[in-house]
């Protein structure tokens, strides 16, 4: 079987379990768009609280819906640029692939920024490029790491790391895998063997190409990843 293009999730959620495991135990946790709280589970050290504006319900006819989606185990309901919780009242924010569907994610960063807590962590991941998903609520199609860069120093963090998850040849071949099912849905649905074979070999080239990888993340990835840290005032 061939694997390129299949690794987004799993390496994100990888990256995602093992950051917050850097979070010391005991701390206060926001996970902010936390939508049906996958992390929970990865924050058992910690004091969770989980935020989500409750809306999307997995149905609607364009671009990629889940079908359904649970609200219920929601802490808090509200929009996340004006989150009910005091300033300097937690110790770590986590916002995860939200970032997309904020029509302001910058103002966004500052209700973070006053919820956090000197020396306190902020944990975000989020496309740098993506296909249209959860209509209505999507905003953005992804951020580089020139959005981060700006952003997080203006409103008071500092980035401990910044990476990228895949590379151009990863991202061409998650796209590639999509063939069968986008020809399915928006052209006339045929795949022949002949079909079936040339994607293979685009696969293969791209697996190859991948593996001698020269930075190409640069141009085009998944999405980033980064941890911070709230700067004192």
């Amino acid at each position: 079987m061939i694997t390129v293009g299949s690794t987004n999730s799993q390496t994100r959620d990888q990256w995602i379990r093992s950051t917050l495991a850097r979070i010391p135990a005991g701390l206060r946790l926001l996970d902010a768009g936390a939508g049906q709280c996958p992390y929970k589970p990865a924050c058992a050290h910690l004091e969770y609280i989980s935020q989500d504006f409750g809306q999307y319900d997995g149905k609607g006819d364009v671009g990629m819906q889940t079908g359904e989606w649970d609200n219920s185990k929601l802490d808090i309901v509200s929009d996340i640029l004006n989150i009910p919780l005091p300033d300097a009242s937690v110790d770590a924010v986590l916002c995860t692939e939200v970032f997309e569907h904020i029509p302001d994610p910058i103002l966004a960063i500052r209700e973070f920024s006053r919820l956090i807590r000197p020396g306190g962590y902020l944990i975000i991941t989020a496309p740098f490029c993506s296909l249209t998903h959860f209509a209505p609520y999507h905003f953005y199609t992804g951020f580089n790491r020139y959005f981060y860069e700006k952003h997080l120093p203006d409103n008071g963090f500092e980035i401990v790391e910044l990476k990228a998850n895949g590379n151009y040849f990863e991202y061409m071949g998650q796209e590639v895998q999509r063939i069968k099912e986008m020809g399915e849905r928006y052209s006339d649905g045929s795949y022949s063997f002949l079909d079936r074979i040339a994607v293979r070999g685009v696969l293969s080239l791209l697996r190859r190409l991948s593996r001698k990888d020269k930075n190409s993340a640069e141009l085009l990835n998944y999405g980033l990843h980064i941890f911070a840290r709230k700067q004192a005032a």
